[in-house]
């Protein structure tokens, strides 16, 4: 199954929970701090799907950078010869 399948099928099962918390609400009242609190958790779910959707579409439209192939023949050597060794200080002078 692909990442949007399953998506759907989240979204699915979170539309049928936010239907029965509100079947249940009427049943009950909306009043009570558990009841409050299952409301709540069920729109922070909703809203993380909503996020994580954003997020794979996101990713799923993201170019990969393109790949700079890098020779295995060495580098010209008249490249280096201004720079010191590194860590060793200069040819010309003792290290301390």
């Amino acid at each position: 199954m692909s990442v949007q399948d399953e998506l759907t099928s989240v979204q699915r099962c979170l539309d049928d929970l936010y239907r029965s918390v509100g079947r249940l609400e009427q049943q009950i009242g909306s009043g009570g701090l558990d009841m409050r609190r299952v409301r709540a958790d069920a729109d922070h779910l909703r809203e993380s799907v909503a996020l994580l959707r954003e997020g794979a579409v996101a990713r799923s439209s993201t170019k990969h950078p393109e790949l700079v192939p890098i020779p295995d023949t060495p580098y010209d050597d008249s490249l280096w010869t201004d720079s010191d060794d590194e860590g060793l200080g200069a040819r010309d002078r003792r290290a301390p």
